[in-house]
């Protein structure tokens, strides 16, 4: 009996700990901020209260109340869970809705599909009461989604239209971009130092600073150039005299010449 109530208690107090800790008001996962609601909901506060119970009845000997404490602690976090994964599920839902309303499976497909294809796998784990894989599916549909969420990314500037002409030059190759649309770190790694080394861009990624300069003003927190939002279009600004127009696209070869 005593072995079976240890074990009760270390699952309780494992299932009812912090997930994202106890001192945080929010965090970031992927992207995606989960609000302290959500995360403190009052399955989760019982749990936590009924986990201390345990540990506490068992420590004064009390170990069939001990038992129970720990047994109804575990089912607490287990409805937590279910609500979390509800919760999420329903974000991600909006923020496909949103998608669909602004034409982003034709403009953002990549983003677009990763979010449904997550958002679908996290029906299907909730379906089967498997929460976890739940809400791992359903932050990672609503990463894929953040740029579209208002006040989180900057209103893109127009792009810009191309000067005599959309077509490529006798080489085959495009005038070098204009602009650029950053994507999610997971996919291309994009950082002002990053981009500013792609041969589209500079080819030099201590010019980094140029692109910061030039974007400043229209960045989510201005005074930290690490901070990039998938969806913030920058502006790259002409340094040597060289033609830019449009916007980069990913299946164009472009001109290393003037």
């Amino acid at each position: 009996m005593s072995r079976k109530i240890l074990i009760l208690l270390f699952i309780s107090i494992s299932l009812a700990a912090p997930v994202f800790g106890e001192t945080e008001t929010a965090v970031t996962t992927s992207e995606v901020i989960i609000p302290e609601g959500i995360r403190n909901n009052s399955f989760y506060l019982e749990s936590v209260r009924l986990s201390k119970l345990a540990q506490e009845t068992f420590e004064y000997g009390d170990y069939t109340a001990s038992a129970s404490f720990a047994q109804e602690a575990i089912r607490q976090a287990e409805l937590s869970d279910k609500y979390v994964s509800q919760q999420l599920i329903r974000e991600a839902k909006r923020l496909l809705v949103l998608a669909d309303s602004q034409d982003i499976q034709t403009r953002h497909p990549n983003e677009y599909e990763e979010g449904k294809t997550y958002y679908d796998a996290s029906v299907t784990a909730s379906e089967n009461e498997e929460w976890s894989e739940s809400i791992d599916a359903a932050i990672r549909s609503i990463s894929a989604l953040a740029f579209l969420e208002s006040g989180r990314v900057v209103t893109r500037p127009p792009v810009t239209p191309p000067s005599g002409g959309t077509g490529p030059g006798a080489d085959g190759t495009y005038p070098r971009p204009s602009q650029y649309t950053v994507r999610r770190w997971s996919v291309s790694r994009d950082c002002l130092w990053n981009i500013a080394a792609q041969p589209w861009a500079y080819g030099d990624p201590w010019k980094w600073r140029l692109l910061y300069e030039a974007n400043r003003a229209r960045m989510p927190r201005p005074a930290n150039p690490n901070l990039l939002e998938p969806g913030f279009v920058l502006e790259i600004p002409s340094i040597d005299g060289e033609t830019r127009q449009g916007m980069w696209e990913a299946n164009r070869r472009y001109s290393t010449s003037r």
